[in-house]
């Protein structure tokens, strides 16, 4: 029998987590929409999705186009997919050795605080640097996590009705070569890093992936973590389509 997949109330908090490996961007952006509808009907707890995408380039709801200034030459021949999405913020990319977190999350139950919100991804992300002994930090007027003038993770978020969707990207063995295709969110003046670069070795991205639900089970005060499987997720998903 699957294992239930159930609204949680406040008084014990729970956040259902699912590790969806490498997607196609708009396969997740699919789930993450029909998981949205499910959070706003109380039918699931909060959800974090951790992935990978093939390379993508999103651009945000005030991005500027412009800042796509790869070639064709070279947009094909690292099969480059472009998307226009619903989330704040200008243009990103996405690709292997990048962690990207999708949050679904009920802010009814938490504070109706977008600004708190989005920094408490950033703290999250924050204190996962500090467990690689790596100083990391915000920039003032810039949302993201920084090292110095470089940035490690950018963040976009869309929250509507209190409910979130999107999340962030934190380049862990990122090809940072990839940005190169892109003005990154649009500031022409700063650089981008990762965990890789900074620390000059390899890391196991499952591994980072413990240390971020970690941090963000404590960040945002819930009480447990139920780890789901990506065929249990889709089972539920389609389960509620053909209700």
């Amino acid at each position: 029998m699957m294992k239930q997949f159930t609204f949680e109330e406040k008084i014990r908090k729970t956040i259902t987590y699912c590790n969806l490996g490498l997607m196609p961007y708009n396969d997740a952006w699919e789930l993450q929409k029909s998981l949205y509808q499910m959070r706003l009907e109380k039918k699931i707890s909060d959800v974090l999705l951790l992935l990978e995408h093939p390379n993508t380039y999103t651009l945000g709801k005030s991005a500027d186009e412009n800042n796509i200034i790869g070639s064709e030459e070279f947009l094909r021949k690292w099969d480059f997919k472009i998307f226009n999405i619903d989330r704040g913020g200008d243009v990103t990319y996405h690709g292997p050795g990048q962690i990207v977190g999708y949050l679904i999350f009920d802010l009814n139950d938490w504070q109706q605080d977008s600004h708190k919100y989005l920094r408490t991804i950033e703290e999250s992300i924050i204190h996962t640097c500090e467990k690689y002994n790596l100083a990391a930090g915000r920039k003032e007027k810039y949302t993201g996590v920084w090292i110095e003038d470089r940035k490690i993770c950018a963040i976009g978020v869309k929250i509507s009705r209190w409910i979130t969707m999107h999340g962030f990207a934190l380049n862990v063995n990122t090809n940072l070569d990839l940005f190169k295709g892109i003005i990154p969110c649009g500031i022409k003046d700063k650089d981008v890093t990762s965990l890789e670069r900074e620390l000059n070795r390899k890391f196991d991205v499952e591994q980072v992936k413990i240390e971020l639900i970690q941090q963000i089970k404590n960040k945002f005060h819930f009480d447990e973590v139920n780890e789901i499987s990506k065929n249990e997720l889709f089972d539920r998903v389609k389960g509620e389509k053909n209700e």
